[in-house]
């Protein structure tokens, strides 16, 4: 019995290790090519009512350069919205971003 029952738990572990995680990629490449650089950053989940923390931190991303963003706020949630904020003043939303789709998205003028 003891064995039968041990035989059953070890099927049961090989089965969970060969099946694939469930876990999403919300890891997404932020490409400034605006021809301004970004001074801020913000990825919010589409259901909060106000964003999440400036991405970039103090720092900048100018024209042509990319963050590297990991878009995971621990909520499971793949539909951002998305906030930059240019150094001329100008600020570009970008609603319903779904980060577990893609793995590069490009601010353009």
């Amino acid at each position: 019995m003891l064995t039968a029952r041990l035989l059953l738990a070890f099927a049961a572990a090989c089965v969970l290790a060969a099946t694939p995680s469930l876990a999403k990629d919300r890891r997404v490449d932020i490409v400034n090519a605006s021809g301004y650089t970004i001074t801020s950053f913000f990825a919010s989940a589409v259901d909060e009512d106000s964003w999440e923390e400036d991405m970039l931190d103090n720092d900048t991303l100018k024209n042509g350069e990319t963050l590297e963003a990991d878009i995971d706020d621990g909520s499971d949630a793949c539909v951002y919205d998305f906030k930059a904020v240019f150094s001329d003043g100008t600020v570009l939303v970008k609603r319903k971003v779904n980060v577990c789709e893609i793995g590069t998205f490009t601010f353009k003028p």
